[in-house]
């Protein structure tokens, strides 16, 4: 290796590393905290800390997997469907069926691993296309969901364990449950990009034929995707009970728009083949703190659908816009230096 090699790979990493996708995700963040911080009243607080990123738990488990699976090119929207259900279960088997605390927790988790395995078999196994595969379980789950649990509302779970999902860090703010976050978010940050299977994902998403082969096991990959992402569900699940102290059958309803939106707002190619764990959570804070910024500015729950809505549609116009920029300014400097040569 030449000693100007070293500088220039030295260069590159800095210049993605400040300049990249992630890093651009992280300065719109900053930038429009310190915006709704001047602009909105009563922004600026720990309060705000507190409710912006208790309302984030959620959305912020399931964008973990969700990264993974649009990464490799494919889609799960059943993932709040999948949350539901847990919910109702875990409402049931505690109400209903007096199961210790404990096995109810592991009874919603082995629901949702249930739940991602059918829809990776359908995918991976059988071949569907995963955007037909989960709206079809999105509605499948929810409807489960309904027949577990009926019209009727759980709400006398153990008092300890609900005011400690929505307990905070001493006087920061700061959900206590966000610690659990922190390590979800770390071990799916050291799969993706520290390890042999998540590198095998970029290669998915670029092409599922060349990566087969070189060798990578493409079903069995998206099979335990769809697991993983089912079971994280059931988890947001869980928080979503103890947090508002309900279970009912629309419990975690929609959330599957903030989720998607979320990590494609946050660098990961609605194409595949790209994107970080950072981004992601730099894009799951964006649209919290956007939506929580004008829910304090008091305009209607319709209204925050609609900025949700068009947060996801500019963050999947974005990066192919900004691409055909970058093609065209390449191809006029390519003619360029062929125009100079040719002169030369």
């Amino acid at each position: 290796m030449s000693e100007t090699t070293l500088p220039v790979k030295a260069r590159s990493n800095v210049s993605r590393l400040f300049f990249g996708r992630n890093a651009n995700t992280v300065y719109a963040l900053v930038l429009i905290v310190i915006l709704a911080s001047i602009f909105v009243p009563y922004f600026a607080g720990t309060a705000t800390v507190s409710f912006l990123l208790i309302d984030a738990i959620p959305i912020l488990l399931m964008a973990m997997p969700m990264a993974l699976i649009i990464i490799t090119g494919e889609i799960d929207l059943s993932v709040a469907s999948t949350a539901g259900l847990s919910a109702a279960v875990m409402g049931v088997l505690f109400h209903d069926a007096h199961w210790n605390i404990v096995w109810v927790f592991v009874a919603c988790i082995v629901v949702g691993l249930l739940c991602g395995a059918f829809n990776g078999i359908l995918i991976s196994t059988i071949g569907l296309p995963s955007l037909a595969v989960t709206i079809g379980t999105l509605a499948l789950f929810r409807g489960l969901a309904l027949v577990v649990i009926g019209d009727n509302a759980v709400a006398d779970f153990p008092v300890d364990l609900t005011t400690w999902a929505t307990s905070t860090i001493g006087g920061t703010g700061i959900p206590t449950f966000m610690i659990i976050v922190a390590v979800v978010v770390v071990i799916f940050g050291i799969i993706l990009h520290f390890t042999p299977f998540g590198r095998a994902l970029y290669a998915l998403g670029f092409s599922k034929e060349a990566a087969s082969f070189v060798g990578i096991r493409v079903n069995r990959s998206k099979f335990w995707l769809y697991v993983a992402s089912g079971g994280i569900s059931a988890f947001a699940g869980i928080f979503w009970v103890l947090r508002y102290s309900s279970a009912q059958s629309d419990s975690v309803q929609g959330l599957e728009l903030s989720v998607v939106a979320a990590v494609l707002l946050g660098g990961v190619s609605i194409f595949g083949g790209s994107g970080g764990i950072v981004g992601v959570v730099a894009g799951v804070l964006i649209i919290r703190t956007v939506n929580y910024s004008l829910q304090l500015a008091g305009l209607p729950d319709t209204v925050l659908t609609i900025v949700t809505g068009t947060l996801l549609v500019l963050s999947v116009i974005a990066p192919s816009v900004t691409a055909r920029i970058r093609r065209s300014a390449e191809r006029k400097r390519s003619r360029t230096l062929i125009h100079d040569a040719t002169a030369a």
